[in-house]
C-alpha cells in the first residue's frame, strides 16, 4: 500500500482506528473521517481529518471533494444499537435510524469513491458488514437486515458494476464477529457473556480490532488480493449459525 490514498470512514472507531494504524505502516496515505470522535481521529498521526454525517447525502459527497483523489476506500463507518428489541416491539424510528447509519452511509460512501474511480480508472473498495448480515441476530433484526444488505446485495452488484469503469477495480467485504471495540465494550467485559457469544466460535475469543484491519488491508492491496472481488471475508474465529461448545 505504500504511496497509496485511501479513505477510511469511521476512523474514530475501534476498527476504523486500527485500520489507519495499519496503512501507515504500509506506507499509506491516509484520509481519515470522523463524525463526533474528533479528540480519537486527531491522536491517528500523520492522516488527513475530514468531517461529515454520511447519513446526509450532502456532507457525504462534501467529504469526497475534501478528500481529493484516491486509490482505495475502506467503509467501515457503522453503529450497532446496543438495545435487544425483538421485531414485535421494535419501533419504526430505530429501524430506520438503523438502516441510515449502517446502509445508507455504505452507498453514499460506496457512490462517492466509484465517481472517484470512474474519474481514474481503477480502485479498489472494501465494504465492512457483519456476521449478524450472515447469521442474523436476534433483537437486532435492523442491523442484520442492513449488514446483510451490504454483504451481498450491494457488494454483488458493486463487484460487477465498478468495472464498467475500472477494468481491474474491485470491492469485497469483511464480516467481523464479536470485536473489541467502544461500540462493543460493554458486552465483551463481560465474562459470562463472552462465555455464552463464543459457544458458536471454533476459536473462542473475542477478535481484536487489528485482526479485522488487517484482512481489509488485504483486500485493498492489488498486490496481495488482485483477483479477487465480490467475496466476503468473515473474521469471527470459525463461527457458524450453530452451537459448537457445550
Amino acid at each position: 500500500m505504500r504511496g497509496k490514498r485511501v479513505l477510511v470512514t469511521g476512523a474514530s472507531g475501534g476498527i476504523g482506528s486500527a485500520c489507519v494504524r495499519e496503512l501507515l505502516a504500509e506506507g499509506a496515505e491516509v484520509v481519515a473521517h470522523y463524525h463526533r470522535g474528533r479528540d480519537r481521529a486527531e491522536a491517528l498521526g500523520e492522516v488527513q481529518l475530514v468531517q461529515a454525517d454520511l447519513t446526509r447525502e450532502d456532507e457525504a459527497d462534501s467529504l469526497f471533494d475534501e478528500a481529493g483523489d484516491l486509490d482505495a476506500c475502506a467503509a467501515v463507518a457503522g453503529v450497532w444499537p446496543s438495545g435487544d428489541v425483538p421485531v414485535w416491539e421494535l419501533p419504526l424510528d430505530r429501524w430506520e435510524s438503523t438502516l441510515r447509519l449502517n446502509l445508507t452511509a455504505t452507498f453514499l460512501t460506496a457512490r462517492g469513491y466509484l465517481r472517484s474511480v470512474e474519474r481514474r480508472g481503477h480502485g479498489s473498495l472494501v465494504l465492512v458488514g457483519s456476521t449478524a448480515g450472515v447469521f442474523g441476530e436476534a433483537g437486532h433484526a435492523d442491523y442484520a437486515a442492513a449488514k446483510s444488505a451490504i454483504a451481498y446485495g450491494l457488494l454483488l452488484s458493486l463487484k460487477n458494476e465498478v468495472v464498467r469503469v475500472a477494468p481491474r477495480g474491485r470491492v469485497n467485504c469483511v464480516c467481523p464477529g464479536w470485536t473489541r471495540s467502544p461500540m462493543t465494550r460493554r458486552e465483551v467485559e463481560d465474562p459470562e457473556l463472552v462465555d455464552r457469544i463464543t459457544r458458536t466460535m471454533a476459536l473462542r475469543k473475542v477478535a481484536d480490532p487489528e485482526d479485522v484491519a488487517r484482512q481489509i488491508v488485504v483486500l485493498l492491496s492489488d498486490e496481495l488480493s488482485g483477483h479477487v472481488s465480490g467475496q466476503v471475508v468473515l473474521v469471527a474465529g470459525g463461527m457458524e449459525g450453530r452451537v459448537i461448545h457445550s
